[in-house]
């Protein structure tokens, strides 16, 4: 509060005084929305107003206007913001993005694109790699320009942003604007380049609108109104860690945005989308109007929710909701929430039988992981990469009777010849283990068999 008031003139102050108390009475302050970066944390409040802690950008106490990260343990308001409503934010891990109104209020189309923070690869979007310890104006998105930005994100050392047209037409666009770190392939622009200013993804097919976009630590997605995903960066987009097991022909960085095929059949799988979020290795999308989730990307920890620990190269999806929605549904439909004893025990019948059942869903869900990680490890080491769906033959999809010879012999006919050089490199060495431990095991029992004559014999 002594820093506001020192804003303003001594003829000023009672009646700025009086007008926060009456604005104290009429509102209370709350959170609306918050971000956490690598080693910092943001908040915006209802009055529009930006926080920080952690790990905040502030200039250095020498005075040569160098920047520093001072670890504040609670949260301390953005000053430069006093005026204006801060509506967006999203942080990476030394640097901060904001939208701000252009006025006091929000309005529209009027937001006006700041940063501020660690600018070693250009990830503030200024134009070089100098560190900016305030906030400052990304030029690209003045209000001169014809396109507004309305979405921010936020990678370890790069940054994306969403735009639209400030006069619209009669069709829709959008468009993904992404600059800083682009080593492996995040900023989408079909090098491995860094950019020190927004450049536009162009390889995105237009028109679309976008409705959503997020970065890991080095990959990006973005998901369209009409349900379409993309991503691009570190191993196809997948935002997978190096060491993970991905050795098939399609291995690599993505540097341009690649289409990841939901159903492929029955049409779009992800309906009325409504966000994309990013982990350091793994992407979740929220579709169907909030009713259905799918992830896919690194799946240590059981990161994915699909009830399996290993990586997904494809959307799957997530086991949620709960099983007992059902039986909340029927609750709801009760007349009556007073029940009799006879209700009453009824209802503790069904809850234990729904608590054995779930129990039993979360054991077969084990055991059918442990068997899909054992699949895809003899898969990735006979053929070189991981297991999927579309590996299971045909025969075993559509009936239970299984061909081996006449499915292995189809596998054969269809492979190339890299494939069919991994397989006879593949059944060489172990054809070579099971000669030598054969050879061994012979030695074993000659010796077994005369030894007891030579002892006999002494």
């Amino acid at each position: 509060m002594e820093r506001f008031l020192e804003l303003g003139s001594p003829g000023q102050l009672k009646a700025e005084l009086e007008l926060d108390s009456e604005r104290k009475c009429k509102t209370s302050l709350k959170i609306c929305a918050v971000k956490a970066g690598g080693m910092m944390s943001l908040a915006i409040d209802n009055l529009g107003a930006l926080w920080m802690w952690g790990n905040c950008p502030q200039e250095n106490s020498n005075g040569d206007g160098s920047l520093t990260f001072v670890s504040s343990f609670t949260p301390i308001p953005v000053w430069d913001f006093h005026g204006h409503t801060v509506v967006k934010v999203a942080c990476g891990n030394e640097h901060v993005v904001a939208l701000v109104s252009a006025g006091e209020k929000h309005k529209g189309d009027d937001l006006v694109c700041y940063t501020w923070g660690g600018n070693g690869h250009g990830q503030l979007g200024l134009g070089d790699t100098e560190n900016r310890v305030r906030p400052e104006m990304v030029g690209t998105f003045n209000q001169d320009f014809q396109w507004t930005v309305y979405e921010v994100a936020c990678g370890a050392f790069h940054t994306a942003l969403l735009t639209r047209k400030r006069r619209p037409s009669d069709t829709v666009e959008s468009m993904c604007w992404t600059f800083g770190l682009g080593d492996r392939g995040q900023l989408g622009h079909g090098t491995s380049q860094t950019a020190l200013v927004p450049e536009p993804v162009k390889e995105l097919p237009q028109p679309v609108y976008l409705v959503s976009v997020d970065c890991g630590l080095f990959h990006t997605s973005v998901v369209s109104s009409a349900g379409d995903v993309w991503s691009w960066g570190m191993e196809r987009g997948l935002g997978l860690c190096p060491d993970a097991s991905f050795t098939g022909t399609d291995s690599g960085d993505a540097i341009s945005p690649l289409r990841i095929s939901g159903d492929g059949v029955h049409g779009p799988k992800f309906n009325d989308p409504v966000q994309v979020s990013c982990g350091a290795a793994h992407t979740v999308l929220v579709a169907h109007d909030g009713y259905k989730l799918w992830s896919w990307g690194r799946g240590r920890s059981g990161v994915l929710g699909n009830g399996k620990t290993v990586d997904c190269f494809a959307p799957s999806i997530v086991l949620w909701p709960p099983l007992h929605e059902d039986f909340k549904q029927e609750e709801l439909n009760q007349p009556d929430k007073t029940v009799d004893k006879k209700g009453t025990d009824g209802d503790s019948e069904i809850e234990k039988k729904l608590s054995l059942a779930m129990e039993e869903t979360k054991l077969l869900q084990s055991k059918l992981s442990t068997m899909e990680r054992y699949a895809s490890i003899l898969h990735g080491s006979i053929f070189g990469n991981p297991f999927e769906e579309q590996d299971i033959p045909n025969s075993l999809q559509n009936s239970d009777t299984f061909d081996i010879a006449r499915e292995w012999e189809s596998m054969l006919e269809s492979a190339d010849r890299r494939k069919l050089v991994r397989l006879e490199m593949f059944y060489r060495n172990m054809l070579a283990g099971v000669k030598d431990k054969m050879m061994k095991k012979r030695i074993q029992e000659i010796i077994k068999e005369h030894l007891p004559s030579s002892t006999h014999g002494k």
